[in-house]
């Protein structure tokens, strides 16, 4: 060994008699490359709060903190980085559903006189609290040639729409084992579908119970707060998939269907197995007035908690407007009679053919019953409002549909116009289709604002009906040849300003006529409490359209609750189910005493 190599160890020790120094290479700038895996940002208005960014950091350097408030489709919370964890390996952004991740190109974070714990100060919430890099346009984004989501749902398998013009059969297959798990698979379990659902359903849950095939306790999770999944697996309003993260960049998980494959695979006889659980009697009996989604949906939660029920129903068969105003073709009346037959089977009694203040007054259910609840629906159908409706050949979208279900058989002639843009309105022109008519669709607004199911308007478009927007009704004449001659005006839609929707108005001197043998009128429907008689409603208040209640159900008098469409604006099932669900813990708790 050299006498040099030696002696180079000890030539450090000069450095103990200079004066101490520092080398200041932090603070200069030396940015890094273009594509550079730096400090976190994001984009608040995309960010959703769903929680991937976190769920997927395996150094558990991502908490969600509360930023903003909660609402439909957005969580209000909000990713906090802890760089003294953060490897940078950018899988938090690469995962986000909504693109609102990225990572600019700066590395350096300097903070001088510290005077508290150094862990917390390099930690922060991108997007929330301010920092030099937040315009920084270099960094890092997720490349668009690889995705780690998968972005397209499985298809569902459909009748095409020459073969569903010639039956009632139900047009929507269904998902197989294979397809429903590949769907199920797509989820990333975030949650923000379970805030939106007006029933609150674990939908996470039951996903992954079908990513698992574990067909049994996905049934047990739907029936925790809906039982009726075969009804809602298929004519759900599914606004949990407007809000689904995957939408923003792709397509919504097919929630809706994926109920619908957990109830379509366990047979009726199966459920009583599956669903037992022990029930403690209470001794008490509850009258549930109307067989629809809202009433059966209560009669199930409290005949679990115990409680004797008797649901009282005018028509022939319960199911309300599910079974007399949706056609078959959608909600095939054995799915809905399978729903239906479980909760009967629980004990449940129904009365069919029975009318409140007709059969029996509601004094005499009010004094017989230690509670009762009201979900009848709206059941009264709109008027047009305009000469000419009493016209033979003028019939409401309602009846029409009542009269399918039961089975007679409709003249309608070879053209229908039909008046509305719902869902009644969009079931009542497709189903004249399927009896042969050539069908148009007046609606007075526009297209987007239609407030059908945006399936139901593609498939309508599908089976050849046409469309005719911003139309409003002004007259209908007889014609010499006994057809109906519909006179109606184009509308422009004037703008109301602050965030309203626009207005139709008629264009003055507009007229324009179509000719036809049926006109079926669906502009909405309400309901009427003349039924509703006697002293047992002296302390029931009334509004212009309903009985006034809070968010549980209960009305002015403590003993009566209601819930469905003649409490909730939405008028959907799956609202109705909630509403039921939430009246029934509120009937549970008052007759508690509680």
């Amino acid at each position: 060994m050299k006498l040099k190599e030696i002696l180079s160890p000890f030539y450090v020790w000069k450095r103990a008699f200079e004066k101490p120094y520092s080398i200041n290479t932090l603070t200069e700038q030396r940015p890094g490359s273009d594509t550079y895996r730096g400090f976190h940002k994001n984009d608040m208005n995309k960010c959703i709060g769903c929680g991937s960014c976190a769920e997927i950091c395996q150094n558990a350097t991502i908490d969600m903190v509360p930023v903003s408030e909660t609402k439909d489709g957005d969580s209000g919370l909000r990713p906090r980085f802890d760089y003294g964890l953060c490897c940078w390996c950018a899988l938090c952004v690469d995962i986000c559903p909504t693109g609102s991740l990225s990572m600019s190109n700066a590395y350096t974070w300097v903070e001088e006189g510290l005077d508290k714990d150094v862990r917390e100060t390099f930690c922060y919430v991108p997007g929330a609290e301010a920092k030099p890099w937040d315009d920084e346009k270099l960094g890092y984004h997720k490349p668009d040639d690889y995705e780690l989501l998968h972005l397209n749902r499985i298809p569902m398998p459909h009748l095409p729409a020459h073969e569903s013009l010639s039956s009632f059969i139900e047009m929507v297959k269904g998902y197989s084992k294979e397809l429903a798990l590949k769907e199920a698979d797509r989820c990333i379990q975030c949650g923000i579908c379970t805030a939106t659902c007006p029933a609150h359903m674990n939908i996470p849950a039951y996903i992954k119970a079908i990513r698992e095939d574990n067909i049994e306790e996905g049934l047990k999770i739907l029936y925790e707060t809906n039982p009726l999944p075969g009804v809602c697996g298929r004519v759900c309003t599914r606004r949990c998939e407007d809000v689904c993260a995957l939408s923003h960049r792709g397509e919504a998980i097919s929630i809706r269907w994926l109920k619908r494959y957990i109830s379509d695979s366990v047979e009726a006889e199966q459920y009583q197995k599956i669903l037992q659980s022990e029930i403690t009697s209470q001794n008490k009996s509850i009258a549930i007035i109307g067989a629809g989604a809202g009433g059966l949906s209560a009669a199930y939660y409290l005949l679990k908690s115990g409680y004797q029920v008797e649901i009282f129903e005018a028509k022939q068969a319960a199911g309300g407007m599910l079974r007399y105003g949706i056609p078959e073709y959608r909600l095939p009346y054995d799915a809905l009679d399978k729903d239906i037959n479980y909760i009967i089977s629980l004990g449940a009694k129904l009365q069919l053919n029975t009318k409140i203040g007709k059969d029996i007054s509601f004094d005499d259910l009010y004094n017989k019953f230690s509670s009762v609840f009201i979900s009848t629906g709206l059941f009264e159908p709109n008027r047009l409002a305009i000469d000419g409706e009493d016209l033979p050949g003028v019939i409401n979208g309602l009846d029409f549909l009542d009269d399918i279900t039961l089975g007679k058989k409709i003249q309608l002639g070879k053209n229908v116009l039909v008046i509305g843009g719902g869902n009644v309105a969009m079931d009542a022109a497709r189903t004249a289709r399927r009896l042969g008519a050539e069908v148009t669709v007046l609606y007075r607004r526009r297209e987007e604002d239609m407030p059908a199911d945006k399936e139901e308007i593609s498939d309508a478009y599908d089976e050849g009906i046409k469309f005719f927007f911003q139309a409003i009704p002004m007259k209908i004449e007889k014609t010499a040849d006994n057809r109906l001659n519909f006179i109606w005006g184009k509308a422009e839609m004037v703008d109301q300003g602050n965030g309203k929707r626009p207005i139709p108005v008629m264009i003055e001197g507009s007229k324009e006529t179509i000719i036809a043998d049926t006109v079926i009128s669906a502009v909405g429907q309400g309901t009427n409490f003349h039924w509703m008689e006697g002293q047992a409603i002296a302390n029931i208040k009334f509004g212009k359209w309903n009985i006034t209640a809070d968010r549980w159900g209960k009305s002015s008098d403590p003993k009566v609750f209601v819930g469905g469409d003649i409490l909730n604006s939405v008028a959907d099932a799956i609202s109705a189910i909630a509403d039921g669900h939430r009246s029934a813990r509120a009937i549970d708790s008052f007759l508690q005493g509680n």
